[in-house]
C-alpha cells in the first residue's frame, strides 16, 4: 500500500544545565569556580533510506523527541552530547513546515538527510562567569530549550519511466507484462488507484517504470485524485503516454492528458514522450491505426509506437525504444547529503513584543523567552544577569514606557515576574 503524505511532530533535545561548583580539594584553599558546562540536546535529521518505498510507517507513530544533554559535572566535567534522533524516510521525500508549507528540503537520493530540529546548546558552568571582581561567582546557565514543530511528508516517486494516459488505457497491463509489477488491472475504469512502480531490465541495464493512475479532466486543479497523482510524474525523465487504440477519439484523449500535464507544471510538457497506441489486439484498433498515425504526426509527434499489451505484439520493440532514448539522456543529477538544505529557525525581525492584558504585561519573542529559560531564577547572580539582557535588548524602556510599575505582574513566555524597581 503506497502511502505518499504525512505530517510528524518533531522535537529536538534540550541543552544540558550547566553546573555551579566549586573546587574542595584539601590542599587547595580558596578554590575556586569548578562547574562544567551542559552537553548539547540531540538533533532530529531525517535521513533518505533505500530500502523504503512508501510513508506507511507514519501512520503508526508521529511524533519524533531527541534526547536531552547531559547536566554539567564537578570539576569542568563537561555534560555528554545527546545522540541525534534519526527519522527514516523514503528518497524522493520532500519536507516542509506544516503552518507555512514552506519547502525544508528535498531527499532525492539515499542518504541524504536534513536536521529538521537543532537541539539546544549547553548551559555554561560557573567556570566561565570568573572575573577579577567576581572570584566565587553563583551563576550559570541552564541549558537551551530544544526546537519543535510540525512537519508534512510529501513523497514524490523517483522513477525513470512515467506511463500516462486515460483511465482504462492499458497503462497496467503493459506494465505489468514489460516488469515485475504485479499492478491490479480489469477491464473497468480506475482499477488502479494508487502509483505502482515496476524494474524492467534490458541489455544488462534496468529503469524504474511507474503507473500514474488514470486522469480526468481538472486533475491539474484537484478534480478527482489529480494532484496525489500528478506529483509521482514530476520526477520521471521520459513520458510513455498510452492511448487507447479503440477509443472513440484518441486525439481528443491525447490532447486532454497532455493538457493537464501542462497545467500542473509546464516543464512536464518539455518532458521527451513517447506515444503509445495500444490494444492492436481489438480489430477497431487496427483498422483505424494509419489514421491515428498520421492525425499524430500532423502534430508533430513523430516517436509513436503501436503494441498490444494484452498479446505482448510489439512490446519487446517498445522497450528498445525506450532504453535507447533513456541513453540519450543526461544521468539523473544526485543530491548530496552534503548539498541538501538544512533546517534552521528564522530569526525573528523584533527581538520582543509587549501586550497588556487587564493590568498584567506580556513579553514574547524567541531570544527573550530562551534567555528567560536558561535562567536560574535561584540564584540572585543569575537574576541580575537576566535583568542586564532585558535591557540590552530594550525590553526595560519598553515596559517603563507602558507604564509599568513595581508589583506589577510581568510574563516572559511561560515566566511570571514581578516587576520592581
Amino acid at each position: 500500500m503506497l502511502v505518499d503524505e504525512a505530517k510528524i511532530f518533531v522535537a529536538s533535545g534540550k541543552g544540558g544545565d550547566g553546573m555551579i561548583s566549586f573546587r574542595r580539594e584539601k590542599y587547595v584553599p580558596r578554590g575556586g569556580p569548578s562547574g562544567g558546562d551542559g552537553g548539547r540536546g540531540g538533533d532530529v535529521v531525517l535521513r533518505a533510506d533505500a530500502n523504503l518505498n512508501t510513508l506507511f510507517f507514519f501512520r503508526k507513530r508521529v511524533h519524533f523527541k531527541a534526547e536531552n544533554g547531559v547536566k554539567g559535572g564537578s570539576s569542568n566535567k563537561t555534560g555528554a552530547d545527546a545522540s541525534p534522533t534519526i527519522v527514516r524516510v523514503p528518497p524522493g521525500t520532500l519536507i516542509r513546515d506544516a503552518e507555512t508549507g514552506g519547502l525544508i528540503a528535498d531527499l532525492l537520493s539515499p542518504e541524504a538527510e536534513a536536521v529538521v530540529a537543532r537541539g539546544g546548546r549547553g548551559g555554561k558552568g560557573n567556570a566561565h562567569f570568573k572575573t577579577s571582581a567576581n572570584q566565587v561567582p553563583r551563576l550559570a546557565e541552564k541549558g537551551e530549550p530544544g526546537r519543535e514543530r510540525w512537519l508534512t511528508l510529501e513523497l514524490k516517486l523517483i522513477a525513470d519511466i512515467g506511463l500516462v494516459g486515460l483511465p482504462n488505457a492499458g497503462k497496467s497491463t503493459l506494465l505489468s507484462v514489460v516488469s515485475n509489477a504485479k499492478p491490479k488491472i480489469a477491464d473497468y475504469p480506475f482499477t488502479t488507484l494508487q502509483p505502482n512502480l515496476g524494474t524492467v531490465i534490458y541489455d544488462n541495464r534496468d529503469l524504474v517504470f511507474a503507473d500514474i493512475p488514470g486522469l480526468i479532466e481538472g486533475a491539474h486543479a484537484g478534480v478527482g485524485l489529480g494532484h496525489a497523482f500528478l506529483r509521482h510524474v514530476q520526477r520521471t525523465r521520459i513520458l510513455l503516454h498510452i492511448l487507447d487504440g479503440a477509443a472513440d477519439d484518441p486525439i481528443a484523449d491525447y490532447n486532454q492528458i497532455r493538457a493537464e500535464l501542462a497545467l500542473y507544471d509546464a516543464d512536464l510538457a518539455q518532458r521527451p514522450e513517447i506515444v503509445v497506441i495500444n490494444k492492436l489486439d481489438l480489430p477497431e484498433a487496427r483498422e483505424y491505426l494509419d489514421l491515428l498515425r498520421e492525425s499524430l504526426s500532423e502534430r508533430g509527434l513523430d516517436d509513436v509506437m503501436a503494441v498490444s499489451a494484452l498479446t505482448r505484439e510489439n512490446v519487446r520493440g517498445l522497450v528498445q525504444r525506450v532504453f535507447e532514448l533513456a541513453s540519450q539522456l543526461p544521468a539523473r543529477a544526485a543530491a548530496s547529503p552534503e548539498a541538501t538544505s538544512v533546517y534552521e529557525l528564522a530569526d525573528e525581525g523584533l527581538p520582543f513584543d509587549l501586550h497588556i492584558d487587564e493590568g498584567v504585561y506580556f513579553i514574547t519573542g524567541e531570544r527573550i523567552e530562551r534567555a528567560a529559560a536558561m535562567t536560574y531564577w535561584d540564584y540572585d547572580e543569575a537574576v541580575s544577569r537576566f535583568q542586564k539582557t532585558l535591557a540590552a535588548l530594550g525590553v526595560v524602556d519598553a515596559l517603563e514606557k507602558a507604564g509599568v510599575r513595581s508589583g506589577d505582574t510581568v510574563f516572559i513566555g511561560d515566566f511570571e515576574l514581578e516587576w520592581s524597581e
